[in-house]
């Protein structure tokens, strides 16, 4: 169980930084070949198919002019559910 609990806490905070990465990369303008971006890319191919279930059941809400994406925070919701359901 120790192990499980392990990835799905490094899961949460790959989660977290690649939030914080997307808004840097977005709204920073950060350039193609920049650490940042390459880090923010990496960390997408990682996470996007966790979230990929979620959004093609709940689609992105309109918020005004824009559209805010809940999964990250339902995939974050569920992995704290999960970590405070098992054991150890």
């Amino acid at each position: 169980m120790s192990l499980i609990r392990t990835l799905l806490q490094l899961v949460s905070l790959a989660l977290l930084v690649w939030i914080v990465l997307s808004y840097i990369v977005v709204f920073g303008r950060v350039a193609f070949d920049h650490p940042l971006r390459k880090a923010y890319e990496f960390l997408s191919r990682m996470i996007e198919p966790l979230l990929r279930p979620i959004r093609a059941v709940i689609p992105p809400v309109r918020v005004g002019g824009a559209s805010l994406d809940l999964s990250p925070l339902i995939l974050i919701m569920g992995i704290y559910i999960l970590l405070a359901v098992l054991p150890g």
